[in-house]
């Protein structure tokens, strides 16, 4: 059984397109008619009011668009909602599914279904970027200032309609419109960052400086995005040396940050928000990481077009974008938003771990090594590059050049800290996969030496120990500990319980199987271990039925062999 961590960076997280939000969240957006995206439509209501033949196109068109959306395509969703709302044009279902669905996919009808959607807050935003976008500042600040409070909506439409009249010349108007906000407001930290931004944009640098201290105050975390920001100002406010240790603070608590680190030192006064439509751009950022967090996705989803559509070189939207798009399961279009970035945006770095990583999940990993080498080329000092190119290279069962890749950024690392145990455990998998034991073994204790209460190290190791029947006590102890810190891990107990078989310790074997079966039921290594178990208890019937129900789930050649050795091996009295 493959005991390794899936590899680093996937992102699996399911994602339905529009699917309901969930009850009872405060920071729900009320996007659709009384409260509702319009996701849930009923096919029914596409027949509603209808004559039958066009009834009949529209409930087929309709029941096309959900189809596609749920497997992802949403140009394809949005081109089936179109023809229904052909077939049926005056159903007000279909009308707001098909607006959410191509303000989605990008798709230029948004702006001509979202006149005919005047209560829908989403369409409200559309057109006030509309106008914004045209310089009509006075009436996309009329238009923000309609968005009904309620919701996520509450912190949209102040902060927007102040952007709009920054836009629109009146400075003034923008920071009194946030003027109320300042005080006890529970999203105070926000509120004053935007102000300080208008301040800092209308050359009011006490006024931003003081608006900017606020902000820091009162954000319960500082992320890169709003440490880009203070940077900028408290480089230009005669303190480089301040802004640059932010960003160190920042680079020291991720290490894909801290491969852009060198950009952004290097552009460290350059104004993050250069006008009303970047200002803008940030609010629906801000709100649609708030909202992706709280799993969100859908609306996250809507806002970050909107971000895009107000900045479309906004590299931090594009990241967050692909992420939610590859969660969708839609690989190529989280590509194509990554395309947008400059070549020489600084987070071009992010940009390009994630696109590596988007690359082998569509299986083009000879793509995916070539941004990673290029990446190494970019920053040559730097062990992230190098350990990217090592797990591209195990996904393309190249164990031993990932162990030699793995090698390259080891070096890079100086003296190892607890931070740095995933590495040692990555070239241990990789040794491992290449048949080089000793090797992988000392990678393993090395892991354990920097960090010694990982259960993955603690895990992969007794499991290597007990398959080569070596040191079985202390294997035991050693998955024992792992299992304590996460007793619902199937991979875990099966390997607790395939310690205590091989000790001849048939009974507690038989329980943690059982349990990991019932954990991870569609495993084939673990309902096999049942199976011996079960074989090493007398209970033959069972045995056999296990063995038979691990062929069924695709098990490794040998594990398939030695199922099948067992089946043969039985009384005829035993088949299940």
């Amino acid at each position: 059984m493959n005991r390794s961590l899936p590899l680093r960076h996937s992102l699996t997280v399911g994602f339905v397109l529009l699917s309901s939000c969930a009850a009872g969240n405060p920071a729900s957006l009320r996007f659709g008619q009384n409260g509702s995206t319009g996701a849930t439509v009923h096919a029914s209501a596409a027949r509603a009011a209808s004559p039958a033949s066009a009834a009949t196109a529209a409930s087929g068109a309709f029941l096309a668009g959900r189809l596609a959306g749920q497997h992802g395509d949403l140009d394809l969703a949005a081109s089936a909602f179109l023809r229904a709302l052909a077939a049926d044009p005056g159903n007000p279902e279909i009308a707001q599914q098909g607006f959410l669905t191509c303000l989605l996919a990008g798709r230029p009808e948004v702006a001509s279904l979202a006149t005919k959607q005047a209560d829908n807050p989403a369409a409200m935003l559309v057109l006030g970027n509309i106008d914004a976008r045209a310089g009509r500042w006075d009436r996309a600040a009329e238009r923000f200032s309609k968005l009904p409070r309620q919701g996520a909506t509450q912190v949209l439409q102040p902060l927007l309609t102040a952007w709009a009249q920054h836009g629109g010349g009146h400075p003034d108007v923008a920071l009194a419109t946030l003027q109320p906000y300042l005080v006890a407001d529970r999203s105070r930290g926000v509120f004053a960052l935007h102000a300080a931004l208008i301040a800092d944009l209308s050359q009011r640098a006490p006024e931003a400086r003081r608006l900017y201290a606020v902000a820091r105050a009162n954000y319960p975390t500082i992320n890169l995005d709003l440490a880009r920001e203070l940077a900028s100002f408290d480089a230009r406010d005669g303190q480089p040396d301040a802004a640059r240790q932010l960003l160190s603070q920042m680079a020291a608590q991720s290490p894909e940050v801290s491969l852009a680190l060198p950009a952004l030192q290097r552009d460290v006064a350059a104004p993050q928000v250069r006008n009303a439509a970047d200002g803008m751009a940030e609010v629906y950022l801000a709100l649609a990481a708030t909202l992706r967090a709280q799993d969100s996705t859908e609306y996250a989803a809507i806002l970050l077009r909107l971000a895009l559509d107000m900045r479309p070189d906004f590299a931090a939207a594009r990241l967050l974008s692909a992420e939610v798009q590859s969660q969708a399961g839609r690989t190529e279009a989280a590509l194509a938003l990554l395309g947008g970035v400059g070549a020489t945006d600084p987070l071009g770095p992010l940009v390009d771990v994630r696109r590596a990583n988007l690359l082998r999940t569509a299986d083009r990993l000879d793509e995916a090594l070539r941004v990673a080498a290029a990446l190494a080329a970019k920053v040559p000092d730097r062990a992230e590059p190098y350990a990217l190119q090592g797990t591209l290279l195990r996904a393309a069962n190249r164990p031993a050049d990932a162990a030699l890749a793995y090698d390259q950024a080891v070096a890079r690392i100086g003296t190892p800290t607890r931070d740095n145990w995933p590495l040692f455990y990555d070239r241990g998998i990789a040794h491992d996969q290449a048949d080089q034991w000793q090797a992988a073994q000392a990678d393993f204790e090395k892991a354990l030496q920097l960090a010694p209460d990982q259960p993955e190290v603690l895990n992969y190791l007794a499991y290597a120990w007990t398959e080569r029947g070596e040191d079985l006590p202390r294997a035991r102890a050693m998955v024992q500990r792992a299992v304590a810190r996460d007793p619902n891990d199937g991979a875990f107990v099966d390997s607790l319980g395939w310690v205590a078989l091989r000790q001849g310790d048939i009974t507690e074997a038989v329980k943690q199987l059982e349990r990991a079966s019932e954990l991870m039921p569609e495993d084939a290594t673990i309902n096999g271990h049942l199976g011996d178990a079960y074989q090493a208890a007398g209970r033959l019937r069972e045995a056999a039925f296990q063995w038979q129900r691990a062929l069924t789930l695709k098990p490794e050649p040998k594990d398939a062999a030695h199922y099948q050795a067992g089946l043969k091996a039985l009384p005829a009295s035993a088949a299940p």
